[in-house]
């Protein structure tokens, strides 16, 4: 069956393969142009990966352009296999994956702590994805844990921007003026109204971060902090040679099995922040749904645990990648979202928009021309995309909590997490909560300081 004859209220057409479900363009969904278009130039986030791997490991532009790109193919396993996600980055645990790899020498030794972290983790996921234990396994951790974990990686983004050295010091006006319309776009709630009285304004709201990235283009030469664009064409040239040969295991060797081992905390760390944007791309899947009752879309953790289970494991051995693989690009789920909700002639499918949209940041990533443009300003890109997380992840952290001796617990847990690490940070974390709750270890309490309990507890009466 093709896409134009999927009936009101069913799926669209796939072909089954066990736990997957696969959908191919133009068979299976129609290929949305608009959101095509919109994923040539929002790869400029994708290529913002770059400088964090020229800062840890040392590796020339082109390298780094061949794991951006390796990671842009495996992106399109989310639909193609059933996920109706906008795949992205574990981006809360760039911080800590940063200063657990920094504690290795640069070289090969450091290499082989990224390929260790990277494959424990994609094997943990696929593990949890294949049994179904991913919730019970994050559902026993106590929540003053949770809390500090989140609320540190948060923090972590943010010190990443403004510590010694950090892309601050390089763009301070940039980054100055970017963060601010890029917070005002994003969060504030006098633009919220703007853009539903104004049909511009709606356009680039739903554009996410991409209109401040332009900007940056722009500003970050006028204040001297970055030189003018030279707009080069043809196609962009990724060294997959060297990357095989330098930063992989068929060049430098297979991790010694204790690399495995030290990172079990930090790994466990990134699941937990990991997890929280499954059970954010499961909530804004069901309102796009409930706006579209012409078709049928569920989302499974299950099957997500898979994909970037197999991403992660993959890449590992492909081109080790800082950014890890992760479920969301919770900007552009959104906005996909949001394009989704205004009928079938806007977006026929869930999957023909999410999946337009990557293939879209696949060949942007191989066009010269939008490469050299935002190449100057790849560091502010990174900034704004860490300082625009940690306002997220410190927000969520905080509500992980249910009572204020959770809160206390969380604030040191997170203050030791950006200090010391993730192992400290759960040494300490299981030592407060045994000390305060005693024999309520697990269980801690809720005493109603937060709203979201209040009603949960209205919600049982």
């Amino acid at each position: 069956m093709k896409w134009k004859d999927r009936k009101y209220g069913e799926e669209s057409p796939y072909i089954p393969a066990g736990p997957f479900k696969i959908r191919l363009p133009f068979i299976h969904y129609r290929f949305e142009w608009p959101d095509y278009v919109q994923g040539l130039l929002m790869c400029a986030v994708d290529l913002s990966a770059i400088p964090l791997l020229i800062e840890l490991l040392g590796m020339p532009f082109e390298v780094a352009l061949a794991i951006v790109v390796l990671n842009g193919v495996f992106y399109l396993l989310h639909h193609l296999l059933g996920d109706p996600a906008v795949p992205g980055w574990i981006t809360p645990a760039i911080p800590l994956i940063m200063l657990y790899c920094q504690q290795f020498p640069e070289g090969p030794e450091r290499v082989h702590a990224l390929i260790a972290f990277q494959m424990t983790l994609g094997i943990l996921s696929v593990f949890l994805g294949a049994t179904g234990l991913a919730a019970k396994v994050v559902g026993i951790i106590p929540s003053a844990i949770k809390s500090g974990i989140i609320l540190g990686a948060g923090l972590a983004a943010v010190i990443s921007v403004f510590q010694i050295g950090g892309k601050f010091e390089s763009f301070p006006w940039t980054i100055t003026i970017a963060i601010g319309i890029g917070f005002y776009l994003l969060f504030s709630k006098h633009f919220a109204l703007f853009q539903n009285r104004n049909p511009f304004w709606g356009t680039i709201a739903k554009l996410g971060i991409f209109p401040v990235i332009i900007i940056a283009v722009v500003i970050a030469p006028l204040f001297g902090e970055a030189a003018w664009p030279t707009i080069q064409w043809g196609f962009s040239s990724p060294d997959f040679i060297t990357l095989w040969n330098e930063y992989t295991i068929f060049g430098i060797g297979f991790p010694p099995i204790m690399m495995f081992i030290t990172g079990l905390p930090t790994v466990l760390a990134a699941y937990i922040v990991l997890f929280g944007d499954v059970l954010q791309t499961k909530a804004l899947v069901e309102d796009g749904a409930a706006s579209r009752p012409d078709e049928k879309v569920e989302y499974s953790p299950s099957r997500a645990h898979l994909i970037f289970g197999i991403r992660n494991s993959v890449m590992s051995i492909l081109g080790p990648d800082v950014t890890m693989s992760g479920p969301l690009w919770s900007a552009m789920q959104v906005v996909m979202v949001e394009r989704f909700k205004k009928g079938r002639k806007a977006m026929d499918s869930f999957f023909g928009g999410v999946g337009s949209f990557r293939w879209g940041t696949n060949t942007g990533l191989l066009l010269l021309p939008i490469v050299s443009l935002v190449e100057p300003i790849l560091g502010v890109a990174l900034a704004l995309t860490m300082l625009i997380q940690g306002y997220v992840s410190v927000k969520v952290g905080i509500l992980e909590s249910r009572s204020q001796r959770d809160l206390g617990i969380a604030g040191i847990i997170g203050a030791i997490l950006c200090i010391k690490g993730a192992a400290w940070a759960f040494a300490v974390g299981i030592l407060l909560c045994f000390l305060i709750f005693g024999k309520d270890f697990f269980k801690g309490e809720v005493d109603q300081t937060f709203s979201k309990d209040q009603q949960s507890d209205s919600e049982k009466v």
